[in-house]
C-alpha cells in the first residue's frame, strides 16, 4: 500500500464497540501499545473489521501533538504513546520530529518551528505523541 500518511501502524483488532453511528476499534501493536480508532459502523461492515483481524492504522504527521510535560493535567485524546525523540529536522516553517515508542514502533510528527523551540525538543528527550481516535484511518488487505 502506498499512502502519504507517515505513520503506519500494523496491528491486530482486539476490541470493537459498536455505537449508534460510529464504532470504536482498538488495535494492538506488536510492541504492546494500543491505538483507538473511531470509524463509522458502515466502515466496520465494509472493511470486515472484527476481533483478530489484521489492520493498518494510519495517522498523518500533522495530526500528532507532542507533550513533554502534562503539568498534572489529563487530556481527552485516547491515543497517548510515550517515546523518545530520535531526530529533530527543522524546515522553513515546520519541524519534523521522529519518535521511537516504548514498544519499538516509530512515530513522525510535524509541528511548527515555534512549537519545537518552545518545547525544547532534542534527540533523547522523552515525549508523548497524542492524537484523537477520529484522526485514525484503518486499512485492511483487499
Amino acid at each position: 500500500m502506498k499512502t502519504s500518511a507517515r505513520n503506519q501502524f500494523p496491528g491486530i483488532v482486539n476490541a470493537v464497540q459498536i455505537g449508534a453511528v460510529n464504532a470504536e476499534v482498538h488495535v494492538g501493536l506488536a510492541g504492546g501499545a494500543n491505538i483507538v480508532a473511531t470509524i463509522t459502523k458502515e466502515s466496520v461492515d465494509t472493511l470486515g473489521i472484527e476481533v483478530g483481524k489484521a489492520v493498518i492504522a494510519l495517522v498523518k504527521a500533522p495530526q500528532i501533538i507532542l507533550v513533554t510535560d502534562f503539568g498534572g493535567y489529563r487530556v481527552s485524546a485516547r491515543n497517548q504513546l510515550p517515546g523518545t525523540i530520535t531526530q529533530v529536522k527543522p524546515g522553513a516553517v515546520n519541524t519534523e520530529v521522529d519518535i521511537e515508542l516504548v514498544g519499538g514502533e516509530a512515530v513522525a510528527a510535524s509541528i511548527t518551528n515555534d512549537s519545537a523551540e518552545t518545547l525544547g525538543l532534542r534527540k533523547g528527550l522523552a515525549v508523548t505523541a497524542i492524537f484523537k481516535a477520529g484522526s485514525v484511518i484503518l486499512a485492511v488487505a483487499a
